[in-house]
């Protein structure tokens, strides 16, 4: 790490005491990443998070007490909020939504591996969304097969240009910027600056938010589901 970069600092929320050292261990060997505490539910990861102040907060779901889910509410609803990594057993939580939608960053299978969880935490520390388009993909499974429940339809925001609704609808369906460009035929840099673009007219900070919101909205909808009406 060059002199003077300063810090990730990383909390680690988990019910489990063996997964929290884990992790611990994994990001502590990393010189840019430095685990500033850990919780084992969310009430203990709201506390903390108040005087540890930590950049990026891993957040399992299902714990005793306060769930993940509530406290990556209160954590990204807060004045200069951290950055929410939910961490889950997809299979069985069908939360996952909901915490994206109550302002996580991003989420990862547990059993990604290790170097997938760094790269995760250090996208969203930098600002960005972590959706990757194979987890994206599951996620537009669960709709497809009601194991999430879609939400109401929200009216589409003005202002989107033909060309924006698809990149929207192809970033939703867990495309990146390059597999985006080959869909259409256009240069990467192109489709970043249709991404920028995108998200300054939907006031979202990331492909993440712009991806809820394109269910909201009904531009994607899940398999076998009617397409949404032109507005």
């Amino acid at each position: 790490m060059a002199a003077g970069t300063e810090l990730t600092r990383v909390l680690v929320v988990d019910d489990q005491p063996v997964v929290r050292a884990g992790f611990a261990a994994i990001l502590d060997a990393e010189p840019d990443l430095s685990v500033v505490g850990m919780a084992a539910d969310g009430a203990a990861a709201v506390e903390l998070c108040g005087s540890l102040r930590p950049h990026v907060v891993v957040m399992d779901i299902r714990m005793p007490g306060m769930d993940g889910l509530t406290a990556t509410r209160l954590l990204t609803g807060a004045a200069d909020p951290p950055r929410v990594l939910v961490l889950t057993t997809f299979d069985h939580d069908a939360y996952v939504f909901e915490a994206l939608r109550a302002g996580a960053s991003g989420f990862l299978l547990k059993d990604a591996h290790p170097d997938d969880l760094l790269a995760a935490i250090r996208v969203v520390a930098a600002g960005d969304g972590m959706l990757a388009p194979a987890v994206t993909r599951r996620l537009i499974a669960a709709f497809a097969g009601g194991a999430v429940a879609p939400p109401a339809q929200a009216a589409p925001p003005p202002g989107l240009t033909p060309r924006e609704r698809e990149v929207l609808a192809l970033v939703a369906s867990g495309l990146s910027n390059a597999e985006i460009g080959a869909r259409l035929g256009v240069a990467t840099g192109t489709v970043k600056t249709h991404v920028n673009a995108l998200l300054s007219k939907l006031g979202v900070r990331d492909r993440v938010q712009a991806t809820i919101l394109a269910y909201d909205i009904g531009l994607v909808r899940p398999r076998g589901a009617a397409p949404p009406a032109e507005s």
